[in-house]
């Protein structure tokens, strides 16, 4: 997460405190309006644990567009 703190940051020019709180806002907004199997792995993902997140996402957005 620090990674994407620093680039909103550094695209912004926000301070450091600010980034977090509108990556905060934004994550908790995702978390809230995609489908639970997709917002769970948000913070997996975030974590850098990519490999075992970005099968279990492809398969949640394959059930949201009716592919298994």
């Amino acid at each position: 997460m620090d990674q994407l703190i620093n680039l909103v940051s550094e695209k912004t020019g926000l301070s450091e405190d600010m980034s977090k709180s509108a990556v905060d806002v934004v994550l908790g907004y995702l978390k809230d309006k995609l489908p639970a199997p997709i917002a769970s792995q948000i913070d997996t993902v975030l974590a850098g644990e990519t490999d075992a997140a970005s099968g279990m996402m492809s398969k949640g957005l394959g059930g949201i567009f009716g592919q298994k």
